[in-house]
């Protein structure tokens, strides 16, 4: 891959990953209920998942869920279920006290197995980032060149760009988080994060193969 085809790739999924999704909000969930700990464990899901999408683009699974409905619905509804209990847990849930000298609300109950399957699932569910992958990542191949060192370097790629851009919105609900000691408007903070889950889980329920 050359020097300006990868900038052009690179410059392309910044754009798209600034754009917050349910991965960029299950980071700013974790961060602020449990602290920088789930930060990292959250991230590490969401590229473990990422890495497993990708060698099921190389693979061709894009182009199968474009053609056997059946398992781009199977697929769809599994993710937006997920989303949805998510939400509702967080919408329905008890009330959350201020954070602690640690940055976790005291009495939550942090797991990072729970936690670390979270990511997976949320990043690795949803069928929409298969067939944008594998539409998106064939515009920047050289097929005269050998095709899994560019996957790598592509892989690489997003994981440097989601760990980047994951990190400063951890940051930044951090640093309001920090400001913020009003226990109702953090509860109303959380409650909206909860209603954004379900309404993602929405969303996805009603994707339509493209």
């Amino acid at each position: 891959m050359s020097w300006h085809l990868w900038s052009l790739f690179a410059l392309a999924y910044l754009a798209t990953t600034l754009s917050p999704g349910p991965n960029v909000l299950l980071v700013i969930r974790n961060t602020l209920r449990y602290g920088q700990r789930a930060t990292f464990v959250t991230v590490f899901g969401n590229l473990l998942a990422q890495l497993g999408v990708m060698v099921l683009v190389a693979c061709g699974i894009g182009a199968m869920l474009k053609t056997l409905p059946p398992l781009f619905i199977a697929m769809k509804l599994m993710g937006a279920a997920y989303l949805l209990w998510i939400g509702a847990r967080q919408l329905l849930g008890p009330a959350s006290r201020p954070v602690g000298t640690t940055g976790q609300e005291n009495g939550a109950d942090y797991r990072r197995t729970r936690v670390l399957r979270e990511a997976l699932f949320v990043s690795g569910s949803n069928p929409k980032t298969m067939i944008f992958l594998s539409a998106f990542l064939p515009q920047f191949l050289t097929n005269d060149k050998p095709l899994l060192p560019q996957f790598a370097v592509m892989y690489l790629t997003i994981a440097t760009t989601v760990c980047l851009v994951h990190a400063i919105y951890a940051f930044s609900a951090r640093q309001m988080q920090a400001r913020v000691r009003n226990g109702r408007l953090l509860n109303g903070l959380r409650r909206a994060g909860g209603a954004l889950f379900i309404g993602l889980g929405i969303k996805l329920a009603r994707l339509q193969p493209v």
